[in-house]
Parts: structure tokens; sequence; C-alpha cells
């Protein structure tokens, strides 16, 4: 298997309804602080912000575990235990140059190599067209993370979806609200990026007018930024 990639848990053939995934959410699942604070972290935000002025911070859901219950048990079977974390501490941990020592100290502290990483929970769509075709979308230059690089549609469920404000608390993100904003999510990162995103593609300048007023009627029709 490709190093870039590891494989954290395979749900059963078909995939799990919403109805069978629950989600857990605690403090206790948040990132471990560093013994020596944040300012590392802040540090890398402020000299990304420098060269990326278009970045902007904001809250996550952190997957600490995963649980998928055995075959034939009753209620839910899967189960996510997440925390909180934000865009920012993703950059400054996962996606740090430190990101492999501070997963030496979080193995040598905590016994769990992740305990210092924000690992923010992501979601993506292997979208699949009616005639057999897989979607890719190539990332734009003014991203973070990979840029320019071919992905899937995709991004990152969020808690303001659920808790307006900027530091949504534990106690106000129920359950079953945050795996529906899990799910939702990634629908509609599927109508942004696949259709919407199509007026960012250099084949757009190559459409005439008739197609170009179709997308965006399109867009409208679906309540989508035009």
């Amino acid at each position: 298997m490709d190093p870039e990639v590891s494989l954290l848990l395979q749900c059963p053939p078909g995939g799990l309804p919403e109805e069978q995934v629950r989600a857990e959410l605690s403090p206790a699942y948040d990132r471990r602080p560093l013994s020596e604070g944040d300012k590392a972290i802040a540090a890398i935000w402020e000299s990304r912000l420098q060269a990326q002025p278009w970045l902007f911070d904001a809250s996550k859901f952190r997957l600490h575990s995963v649980t998928l219950a055995p075959t034939g048990s009753p209620g839910p079977q899967l189960l996510l235990r997440l925390g909180l974390t934000s865009y920012r501490d993703f950059l400054g941990t996962n996606w740090s140059s430190s990101a492999a020592w501070l997963q030496q100290q979080g193995a040598a502290d905590w016994g769990d190599k992740q305990a210092y990483l924000a690992d923010p929970l992501g979601v993506g769509a292997a979208l699949v067209t009616a005639d057999d075709f897989l979607v890719f979308l190539r990332r734009s230059q003014q991203v973070a993370e990979a840029p320019g690089l071919v992905d899937v549609p995709g991004g990152h469920p969020e808690p303001q979806a659920l808790c307006p404000g900027d530091s949504p608390l534990h106690k106000d993100l129920p359950g079953e609200l945050v795996v529906h904003e899990l799910f939702s999510s990634v629908l509609q990162e599927i109508c942004d990026e696949s259709v919407r995103r199509f007026q960012e593609m250099d084949m757009w300048a190559e459409l005439c007018p008739s197609a170009k007023g179709a997308i965006f009627l399109y867009n409208r029709v679906r309540g989508s930024p035009t």
C-alpha cells in the first residue's frame, strides 16, 4: 500500500446508512495539549497567514477512535468517538514538519501516537457517474493542503453548522445531529465542487452563453450559490 495511505476501518460491503452510525462527543476525545503550550502551532499559523492570507480558522470535529460492532449486533453498527479541534491546529500538527516527532511524543507520553495531533474528521466521496466513470477534481492552488493535486469531492463537516459561533461546545452538539451533518456535508461537497466549481475550470471559458445559463439555472434550482 502507498505509504501516504493507511486503512483505519472498513465497513461492510454496501456501507452503512445514517441510522446505523452513532457519534459520541466528549472533551476526553480532544487533542492533548502540548507541554510547552501552543506557541509552535500559533507560529506556524501566523507564517501560513503571511504566505496564504486567504486561509481562515474554524472548528472541526476530531476523530479520536472508531468502533465497528460485530456482524448481527443490534443497534447502530458504527461508533465514532469525536472531540473538537480547529483548522489552525491541523496545520500546526498533522500538516507540520514536526508531525512524526509529535507522534513519537504521543506514544511515549500517552501510549497514543495521535494524542498530540488535531486529526480533523473529513468527508470524501467516490462519485461514480451513470456511465461508470469516477469523478476527480483538481485542487485549487489557493489551499493549504495539497495545492494543485487531483482529489475526490470532499471537505470537512462543520460543528458551526449545528452550533453557530466561534467556539462550539461538546455539550451543544447532539450525537444524532452530528451524524446527520457528516452525511449531509458530503452531499453538499459533491454539489458544490462537482457542479458549482465548474465555473472555475478552464473549460468554463469555452462554454457558449446558453450552456453557462443552464448551469446557473441548475445551481439556483438546487439552492447553491451561482
